[in-house]
Parts: structure tokens; sequence; C-alpha cells
């Protein structure tokens, strides 16, 4: 069986959101229309608590985009998006959300981010998307969503790391590219065995 995994197509990352990703709103057609065929649907979703540690906001002197070191390793900082029930945390309202069966909520620990429909940033803690798609018996993965060199690409190479067949639909995805990113995040991402498409 194949599932949809559509990464945090939320309101925040598309032009006018707080962390606007450059056409991130193009793709939603495009997503409506996969989500017809798929045998499974999952959204993501960021889900932060205010004033969450990833935010620039939390740590004087440092601003949107620089990297700080967490217990958990480097970690850029953001701009404050997706903050818990805010209209900047719900989905494009464009994207026929009624078609998943499963949203799974990220990086609603205070202390830790999480990129990863599978894993937190600890690369340790899991969100309970494994074994979701395993009890389902759910072997082929495609993702889709924003951004293509963080949340997408982070998902597919732990799917990959996981034993999941995973290919990204690059045209159904935007990119950040921030410093060089997106090349890097489509090298690991071949270099995990990840199919992009």
């Amino acid at each position: 069986m194949d599932a949809l995994i559509v990464i945090d197509v939320q309101n925040d990352f598309c032009p006018g959101g707080a962390l606007a990703v450059a056409g991130g709103d193009e793709i939603v057609p495009g997503i409506n229309t996969l989500m017809a065929g798929a045998d499974a649907v999952v959204l993501t979703q960021d889900w932060h608590p205010a004033g969450h540690s990833s935010f620039a906001s939390q740590h004087p002197g440092k601003a949107p985009l620089e990297l700080v070191e967490m217990p958990y390793g480097p970690q850029v900082l953001w701009p404050d998006h997706c903050i818990q029930g805010s209209p900047g945390a719900g989905f494009h309202p464009a994207l026929e959300v009624d078609r998943a069966e499963l949203t799974i909520r990220k990086g609603f620990r205070p202390a830790i981010d999480s990129y990863s429909a599978f894993f937190e940033n600890d690369h340790a803690t899991p969100t309970g998307l494994e074994g979701y798609l395993r009890t389902r018996g759910i072997t082929r993965l495609v993702m889709v969503g924003l951004a293509t060199d963080f949340c997408v690409n982070y998902s597919a190479v732990d799917a990959a790391k996981l034993g999941f067949d995973v290919t990204v639909r690059q045209d159904l995805c935007r990119a950040i590219d921030l410093n060089g990113s997106l090349a890097a995040a489509q090298d690991g991402m071949a270099a995990a065995g990840v199919t992009l498409a």
C-alpha cells in the first residue's frame, strides 16, 4: 500500500505567513489531485507552544535564521510560527484536509524542535507515525509539502532509514534554500535511497 504524506502545508509557511516559503501555496492543487489516488493520506502539522525554544525571540541577541547549539545539536532559530491554535498554524484553506485519515502534530514539546514526521530533532523521540504506517501495512511513501530542505528532507531520510520505500515529488514541494540547504538536502536524500521525482 502507498501513503501520501503531506508535510506542513500550513498558512505560516505560505505567502503572507510568518515563515513564508516562496510559492508554498502553488503546490496545493497538485497535492489535492494526488490525495484522490492514495491508499492513505497523512498530514503533518507544525504545532508549537508560544515561546518555543526554536524561536529566535527566545534567545536574546539572536536573529531568525541564526544557528545555536541545543542539547540535541545545532538548531536554526526561526521567527515565531505555527503557534498552537493560531490562524498561522492552520492548514492552507484550499488543502482538502478531509481526505486525510491521520494528522501528526509535531514540535509541541517546548524544549525541542521537530522537522521530521517520524522523530523529534533528537532523532530518538518518535512521533508515532512509523507504528501507524506499519499497522496499516503501508510500505511505500510519497512525500510532498513544505519545505523541501527541512521538514520534507528530514521526514524522507528518516523514513528511508526505517526501511520504507520513499519518493519525494519535488514538483509538489517548495524550499527555503538557506545557504545552499536545498542542494545539500537533495544530496542527502539521494544518498539515503530516497527517489527524487
